[in-house]
């Protein structure tokens, strides 16, 4: 008890020498000791690797795909960070979208717009709708700085909130280590728990939303949500202990936030 008291403190006492940053959209104030650049740095050395060593798609047509969705949600976010005079926030940016080979039902998106698709996805995306509620969460993790968060608390739990530049030159492997799980590469249950779900919720509304922008219609986001549901077969830990809100709960959210989504749907699309 004394130990959790101890690390309130000292991330209260970080929280208000180092500031907070703000979603964009949502609002929610975010802990933020990590400099976006070095993240961007970090993102695109890890990028690099996971390229170099994982095959991508031979089929052409399911690639072009990807790159059409990810390019239309990309010039989606740009126009409305651009009218909100919120930019700044994508410099240094280099989007990249790729379908790579792989029966994991899964896709991310690293800091500086670094994406990739699973192909073991794609049979429950259907089409290019069920595909932009995928790229449209994950773009959404990358711009709401998620990582970044995930990072801060974890250099905060795990090394007294060190500066990340004495943390690499000290520990670099724990560094490491940190960052990758900072991106979804493990779970651990206790303090950071909480924050992953919030970050799942987050990026649902805010990817309905870019989907929104984009052209998509968000209202076909709940029926590839139904479609995982089905996919994982009910081989899920409770939603006490997962780092995602249960089925239940992440689709009866997004009916929630759809009429917000919808009031973006098609401004900027198609």
């Amino acid at each position: 008890m004394k130990i959790i008291l101890s690390l309130i403190k000292i991330c209260l006492v970080l929280v208000m020498l180092a500031g907070c940053s703000t979603v964009p959209l949502t609002g929610r104030q975010q802990l933020d000791l990590v400099p976006s650049s070095t993240m961007m740095t970090m993102s695109y050395q890890n990028y690099s690797e996971f390229m170099k060593s994982n095959k991508l798609s031979n089929d052409r047509n399911q690639t072009q795909i990807v790159k059409n969705v990810g390019g239309k949600i990309q010039h989606a976010v740009e126009r409305y960070m651009a009218d909100n005079r919120l930019s700044h926030m994508l410099e240094g940016y280099k989007w990249e979208f790729n379908l790579v080979e792989g029966k994991e039902v899964n896709a991310w998106c690293m800091p500086g717009g670094k994406v990739v698709v699973y192909s073991g996805i794609l049979p429950v995306t259907k089409d290019e709708s069920g595909l932009a509620v995928v790229m449209g969460h994950e773009i959404a993790h990358a711009i709401a700085r998620h990582g970044d968060e995930r990072m801060s608390q974890g250099m905060l739990v795990q090394f007294g909130g060190m500066a990340l530049s004495a943390a690499l030159a000290s520990k670099p492997e724990e560094t490491r280590q940190l960052w990758m799980a900072a991106f979804g590469v493990g779970s651990q249950v206790g303090i950071m728990l909480p924050y992953s779900r919030l970050h799942e919720s987050e990026a649902d509304r805010l990817g309905l939303i870019f989907m929104a922008m984009a052209g998509y219609d968000p209202n076909l986001a709940v029926d590839f949500w139904e479609r995982m549901a089905k996919q994982s077969g009910g081989q899920k830990p409770p939603e006490l202990i997962s780092t995602h809100p249960s089925d239940e709960t992440r689709i009866r959210k997004i009916r929630e936030d759809l009429p917000e989504a919808l009031g973006y749907y098609r401004k900027e699309g198609k």
